[in-house]
This record gives C-alpha cells, sequence and structure tokens, in this order.
C-alpha cells in the first residue's frame, strides 16, 4: 500500500473495512494523512479530484506556523491539539537526561492516554464535523500517526470495526510514513525512532484509558459528546451493506 500523493506519504482512505455486524466503510468520504503542506501542483489537482470540502488539523499552533497550506475548494480547520510528548522530551534533555527507549514509549503511552482523558472534547469536535457536512474530508496532524491514528481508531470504533482492524490500519503508518529531519528535530536517535513511528502499546494505553471510563460507548456517549441519533447518522452516512 502507497500513498496517492507524492507529497504527503500517509495519506490514506479510512474506507473499506469490515464491521463486525458486517457492513463495509465506504471508500472515498474520509481520508487521514500526514501535513499537507507539502503537496505538489499535482497532488492538489487530486485532493481537489476527491471532492474534499475540509481538512480537519490537529496540529499545534507552532506547528501550523512552521508548515502552512492552503488548497483551493478545502476549508482548513483547526482542531489544536499541541504536541506535549516533544515538550516533555526537549525538557529531559535540557537537563542532560537522555530517556531510555522504555521511557520513551512510556512517554508515549502517557501521550494516548492524555488524548482518551484529556482532548475529548476536541476529538468530539472532530467526530461531530464529519458528521455536520457528510462529504469527503481529511483530518491529519504532523506525521498523521498520534493524534491522527487515535482519531481514526474513535472514528472506527464508533462505525463498528473491531479493534484488531484498527489496530492494523494504526500500524500502516511504519509502512507508509517518510520520516523527515527537518521537521522532527534532533535527539537520540533511539528515542527518535520511538517517537517518529508507531506500536501497539501505544493505542492500547488509549484503548485501556477507555475501558476505564466504560468501554467505547459510554466514552462515544460521555466524553466524546455523541448521542445515539449521532452515532447512527454517523453510521448511516459512512456504512454500506
Amino acid at each position: 500500500m502507497t500513498s496517492p500523493l507524492q507529497g504527503a506519504s500517509n495519506f490514506r482512505d479510512v474506507g473499506g473495512y469490515i464491521t463486525q455486524d458486517g457492513r463495509r466503510v465506504k471508500r472515498g468520504q474520509v481520508f487521514r494523512s500526514d501535513h499537507l503542506a507539502g503537496l505538489t501542483a499535482d497532488d492538489v489537482l487530486q485532493v481537489q479530484g476527491m471532492g474534499l470540502t475540509h481538512s480537519l488539523d490537529f496540529r499545534g499552533v507552532a506547528e501550523c506556523a512552521a508548515t502552512p497550506y492552503d488548497i483551493a475548494g478545502v476549508q482548513r480547520v483547526a482542531l489544536s491539539i499541541e504536541p506535549s510528548v516533544i515538550a516533555k522530551m526537549q525538557a529531559l534533555v535540557a537537563q542532560g537526561i537522555e530517556p531510555t527507549t522504555e521511557e520513551t514509549v512510556e512517554l508515549m503511552r502517557g501521550t494516548y492516554r492524555d488524548f482518551v482523558n484529556h482532548n475529548a472534547d476536541t476529538f468530539g469536535r472532530f467526530l461531530k464535523h464529519l458528521l455536520a457536512h457528510s462529504t469527503p474530508q481529511v483530518f491529519h496532524c504532523t506525521a498523521g500517526k498520534d493524534r491522527t491514528g487515535f482519531a481514526a481508531a474513535l472514528l472506527l470504533s464508533a462505525l463498528g470495526v473491531d479493534r484488531a482492524t484498527i489496530e492494523h490500519d494504526y500500524l500502516l503508518t511504519n509502512q507508509l510514513y517518510r520520516r523527515d529531519p527537518h521537521i522532527e528535530g534532533k535527539g537520540p536517535a533511539h528515542v527518535m525512532k520511538v517517537l517518529w513511528q508507531v506500536q501497539p502499546a501505544f493505542l492500547h494505553a488509549a484503548f485501556e484509558a477507555v475501558d476505564q471510563q466504560g468501554g467505547m460507548q459510554d466514552y462515544l456517549h460521555g466524553p466524546i459528546g455523541l448521542d445515539t441519533h449521532e452515532v447512527q447518522d454517523l453510521r448511516d452516512w459512512l456504512l454500506q451493506a
């Protein structure tokens, strides 16, 4: 599997997966990606040809300023979640502390717990925006792996896709994403490898935090803020027999 775009290596359709009740997620409606600032002229034509109306951007303020983009006909919607793990890592390095691989993994697991426990409002706005427009849309962060990965997991969970399939989609990032040293910054190689790839342990930390709040349905109806009708509307739009 490869991205159809030259300038966004982690761009892909979230459609095609089978739900637990035997339906299929529609293709051509919702896409996930790394940032879109590197799109070529041909990429832009492709994106416009997909009929995309909105790009939902999870990047923080500094990230957006460093790699801005503007695609004619596609409205960018800011859903900012600051990349806290990078700040934590920089603070440790500034103190002369070099985290081990295991400590870095645990920092990433903490980031995913934070998505669940502290960023539910933003992820709720993401799902509500998808539902409010029912047109082809793309959501992304910088690498399209963590904030985007959890957003995809939430969406697919709401649609009734099982966790093993969601994890498969999540791990595709390791095959697709081309690391960019200009974006990554500097740090110990073993640390950067953890930060700029994905591991099952990261997503599991998010699911564990969701389960501590009563499971996915309780989480969607509680902190995420979708009522039963909204979840059904999402399924009516994005699922086919």
